[in-house]
C-alpha cells in the first residue's frame, strides 16, 4: 500500500481539526505527527500560558519597619520582631515573618581560619558542656568539665552538678593532678568564674581565679574572644566527641556512677584511640612528648571552698545553693559565713564553727540537725522587755540585772540581745558575764562597752576551734607543755667578759 503524500496528510489534518473538531493532541497521535506541525497546518499559534501576578503579602506594609529593626539589631529573632509589628497592626503569623527575615538578613562572607599548632606543654583548653537533667530524681542540670592539652590532645572529663567557682576550682585541681602539671597558658571561654567582663578593648578576669593561677605555678590565663569558638577548637571537638561517643545510650544510678563510667571511658578509649586530626594516640604522645614539659604544681593546698555571707532567718535557717540549713536557734538574726565543698556545708560565726551538714544536691530541701532546736520549745520568748532572753541563760543572775536596767533606757533591746549572743559565742559565758559586771560597775550598760572590755582592756581574742585532720590517730595527738626552766640558769649566769672580745684577752694588754 502506498503511503499518503504530504498533501493527503495535510488534507486529513484539516478534516480532523476543522470538520470533526479533534484536538491537536489527538490528531498528533493519530497521524504520528508532531503537535507543532499540526498547529502549523491548522494555523493555530502556540498556546502561551499567562503567568499569574504575584500575590501580595501581609508583611508588605511593614517591610520598612522590618528592615529598620534588622539594621539596628541584626541578631533579633522572629518572635521579638513579631512583638514590635503587633503594635503597628500586623495580624499575620510568625512563619511568613521568619521567611521574610531569612530573605532580608545580610549574608556575611565565609570566614577563613588558620590551623593553630601548639608546642608540647604550651597550652590547655578548658570549657563546660551542659548535659541537661540527666540524673534520676535530681532536679539539677549535669555539667561536664572538659579539658584538652592542645599538643597531645589528652582529654580530661568530669561531671558535676554545679558550675560555681568552688566546683570549678575543685575540677581544676583534679584536672591538674590528672595531668601531673600545668601548661604555660590555659585558654578558657568567657565563663563568669574566669572572666568578669570582656570587651574589644579590655578583659577583666575574676581575681579569685587569678589568685588560683598564681598559686598553681603561675600559668597564663587567656580568654577567647566573644563568639569565637574556633579559638578553642580543641576542647570544642573534645566536647563533641564526648557527646557522640560516650553519652548516647549511657545509663547510670547517680553522679558517682556517672563519673566512674566516664573515667573508665576516658582512660581506656578516649585517650587510647587514634585521634582523627593528629593520626596519633593521645595517651602515647602525652607520655613520651608532653608530660615531661609540664610545670609541676606546688604542693601548697589552695582553698577551693565556696564562701558566702548571709543572715540567719527567724526559723534559724541559712539559705545556701537553693536549700536551707539549720543553725542553733539562739543565732537568729546573726550574720554568719557559709563554707561548702562537694561533701559538706560548714557555718561559722566569726572564727567559730556553729553547724556542719552533709551537702544536699537536691533543690528546695530543708536540712535540720535535731540539736539545733533543743530547748527552743521550753524557752519561747514570753517574758517582758526587762527579762533576759533564753539564749543568754548561761549568764545567770547578771543578765537579769543587766536587762532590767536596759529596759528602763532607750536602747534597742533586740540589737543588744543580738550583739550579746554574738559575744557569748565568741568569748564564752564566763568572760562575757565578767565584762558585763565590770561595765555595770561604771554605771553603764551596752554591748559595745562589754566588747571593749573584753577586746581592749583584757586583750581577749576569739579562739578558733582546733584543726581536725580527719584521722583519729592524728586528731588525738597531744603534746605536753615544754619545760622552760632549763633556760633559767642562762639568765642569771654572770658575764665575765665582753662578748665582742676574743677568749682569754687581757684588758691590760698582757698575753695569756
Amino acid at each position: 500500500m502506498k503511503a499518503p503524500d504530504s498533501s493527503g496528510r495535510t488534507a486529513e489534518v484539516l478534516r480532523l481539526g476543522l470538520i470533526e473538531g479533534v484536538s491537536v493532541r489527538a490528531i498528533s497521535r493519530r497521524m504520528s505527527m508532531a503537535r507543532r506541525t499540526v498547529r502549523k497546518i491548522l494555523g493555530r499559534a502556540p498556546v502561551v500560558r499567562k503567568t499569574a501576578e504575584p500575590r501580595g503579602s501581609l508583611l508588605d506594609p511593614y517591610d520598612a519597619a522590618i528592615r529598620g529593626l534588622l539594621d539596628d539589631t541584626p541578631e533579633m529573632l522572629a518572635p521579638a520582631v513579631l512583638e514590635r509589628l503587633r503594635v503597628l497592626g500586623y495580624r499575620g503569623g510568625v512563619t511568613i515573618l521568619r521567611a521574610r527575615l531569612r530573605a532580608l538578613r545580610r549574608r556575611g562572607r565565609r570566614e577563613a581560619f588558620l590551623t593553630l599548632h601548639f608546642a608540647p606543654g604550651a597550652a590547655m583548653q578548658v570549657d563546660w558542656a551542659d548535659f541537661g537533667f540527666a540524673l534520676p530524681g535530681v532536679p539539677r542540670r549535669v555539667s561536664g568539665f572538659v579539658a584538652v592539652l592542645c599538643h597531645s590532645r589528652q582529654l580530661y572529663l568530669e561531671f558535676t552538678l554545679s558550675q560555681a567557682l568552688g566546683s570549678f576550682l575543685r575540677c581544676m585541681e583534679r584536672c591538674l593532678r590528672f595531668y601531673g602539671g600545668t601548661t604555660t597558658a590555659e585558654i578558657f571561654d568567657n565563663m563568669k568564674t574566669v572572666v568578669l567582663s570582656h570587651t574589644a578593648t579590655a578583659t577583666v578576669f575574676n581575681p579569685k581565679f587569678l589568685e588560683y593561677a598564681r598559686a598553681r605555678g603561675g600559668f597564663a590565663v587567656r580568654a577567647c574572644n566573644l563568639y569565637k569558638a574556633n579559638e578553642k577548637g580543641g576542647v570544642e571537638r573534645g566536647i563533641g566527641f564526648t557527646r557522640r561517643r560516650f553519652w548516647p545510650g549511657r545509663r547510670f544510678r547517680d553522679l558517682l556512677d556517672l563519673n566512674t563510667q566516664a573515667t573508665i571511658w576516658r582512660d581506656d578509649f578516649a585517650n587510647g584511640r587514634v585521634h582523627d586530626e593528629t593520626g596519633k594516640v593521645p595517651a602515647l604522645v602525652f607520655e613520651h612528648e608532653e608530660k615531661r614539659l609540664l610545670k609541676p604544681v606546688p604542693a601548697t593546698p589552695f582553698n577551693t571552698d565556696e564562701v558566702e555571707g548571709c543572715g540567719v532567718t527567724k526559723s534559724f535557717r541559712v539559705p545556701f545553693d537553693r536549700n536551707r540549713y539549720s543553725v542553733p536557734w539562739r543565732l537568729v538574726g546573726q550574720q554568719v559565713i557559709v563554707r561548702a565543698n562537694d561533701e559538706a556545708v560548714a557555718i561559722f560565726l566569726g572564727p567559730k564553727q556553729v553547724a556542719l551538714h552533709a551537702r544536699c544536691w537536691d533543690v528546695g530541701q530543708d536540712i535540720e540537725h535535731p540539736s539545733h532546736k533543743e530547748g527552743l520549745l521550753e524557752h519561747k520568748p514570753r517574758a517582758t522587755a526587762g527579762t533576759p532572753p533564753p539564749a543568754l541563760a548561761a549568764l545567770g543572775e547578771t543578765s537579769r540585772v543587766y536587762f532590767k536596767v536596759l529596759a528602763a533606757g532607750c536602747r534597742s533591746i533586740h540589737r543588744e540581745t543580738t550583739r550579746l549572743i554574738w559575744l557569748l559565742e565568741l568569748f564564752g559565758a564566763s568572760a562575757t558575764e565578767s565584762a558585763m559586771v565590770e561595765v555595770m560597775k561604771t554605771g553603764h550598760v551596752g554591748a559595745e562597752y562589754v566588747e571593749y572590755v573584753m577586746r581592749h582592756k583584757r586583750g581577749l581574742v576569739p579562739q578558733a576551734p582546733p584543726l581536725r585532720l580527719g584521722k583519729a590517730e592524728l586528731d588525738q595527738i597531744t603534746l605536753p607543755e615544754p619545760d622552760l626552766s632549763i633556760y633559767d640558769h642562762l639568765g642569771v649566769t654572770r658575764m665575765t667578759r665582753d662578748p665582742g672580745e676574743p677568749p682569754n684577752h687581757d684588758p691590760n694588754g698582757a698575753s695569756p
